[in-house]
C-alpha cells in the first residue's frame, strides 16, 4: 500500500513547484503541464450526485481534455475531450476514458477508449467532496490523484513521443 498525502498537501507541494495546479470554484479543473508546454487537464464538480459502489461504474462527471497524445496503461489517447468513469474496488480502482462526453448520457462501454488500473490507498482525513489533482512526476509524466471519502486512487498519464 502506498502512502498518500491529503489533497491540500498535494496542492501545496505542487503549487510550490509551480508545475501543477488544482482547486478552483465549481466546476473545478485539475491540470498538469508537461515540460514542453503541452497539458493534460480534467474538469469536474466537487459535489457528486451519487456515491460510488464497489465493482460498479461510477459517473462523477469528469471530463478529460487531451492537448497532446497520451499513453494510459498500454493504450494511446488521441487529442480531444473525453468522459471519465471510475469503477471503485477494494485494492484498486479502474479508470475508464470514454468518447461520449454528452452530459447525463448513460455509460456505454462500446465508446471506451481505454481502461487503466489505479492503485488505491486510504487517506487519513476522509474527503466529503470529490477532489482531483495532478502531480508532475517527470518531463513527460503526470500522476492523476482522485480523492473521495476514505479512498485515494492514482494512475499515470504519459506524454506520447
Amino acid at each position: 500500500m502506498r502512502a498518500f498525502f491529503t489533497p491540500l498537501a498535494v496542492v501545496a507541494m505542487t503549487a510550490a513547484s509551480g508545475l501543477c495546479r488544482a482547486q478552483a470554484p465549481d466546476p473545478q479543473t485539475a491540470y498538469c503541464n508537461f515540460e514542453d508546454g503541452n497539458q493534460v487537464s480534467m474538469q469536474y464538480h466537487a459535489n457528486v450526485n451519487e456515491d460510488p459502489k464497489n465493482g460498479h461504474v461510477w459517473s462523477p462527471g469528469i471530463t478529460l481534455y487531451v492537448q497532446v497524445p497520451l499513453t494510459l496503461g498500454s493504450s494511446t489517447i488521441p487529442l480531444g475531450a473525453y468522459a471519465v468513469y471510475l469503477i471503485p474496488g477494494g485494492k484498486n480502482w479502474t479508470l475508464i476514458v470514454n468518447r461520449n462526453i454528452t452530459a447525463g448520457a448513460p455509460y456505454d462501454s462500446s465508446q471506451d477508449v481505454t481502461r487503466a488500473q489505479m492503485d488505491v490507498g486510504e487517506v487519513p482525513d476522509p474527503e466529503k467532496k470529490l477532489q482531483l489533482s495532478f502531480a508532475h512526476m517527470s518531463a513527460k509524466q503526470c500522476s492523476l490523484r482522485v480523492y473521495y471519502q476514505k479512498a485515494g486512487a492514482f494512475t499515470d498519464f504519459l506524454e506520447k513521443n
